[in-house]
């Protein structure tokens, strides 16, 4: 088994160790990471609570929107889309 998987972000693809979280693999590749804009304000979101309560890391992954982020582990092939 690899240690490191094929993940792809807003179409860009991105090597990421095997045993991260979605939330872990989009702070990795960027200093300051924006998970996703608010509705009424347009406001950027990252990670807050690193624990699946807040809803401040949802992204879209393999067509499926509201998904948390801290929650998700990566796994090869899979599509992220944030806004």
């Amino acid at each position: 088994m690899s240690d490191r998987v094929s993940i792809f972000v807003n179409g860009e693809r991105h090597e990421v160790p095997a045993a991260i979280s979605v939330a872990a693999a989009l702070i990795a590749m960027t200093a300051n990471p924006r998970f996703r804009l608010t509705r009424r304000r347009a406001e950027p979101r990252g990670l807050f609570c690193g624990m699946g309560v807040c809803f401040d890391c949802l992204v879209t992954v393999d067509g499926r929107p509201g998904v948390r982020a801290c929650m998700t582990p990566v796994v090869d092939g899979i599509r992220i889309e944030v806004s």
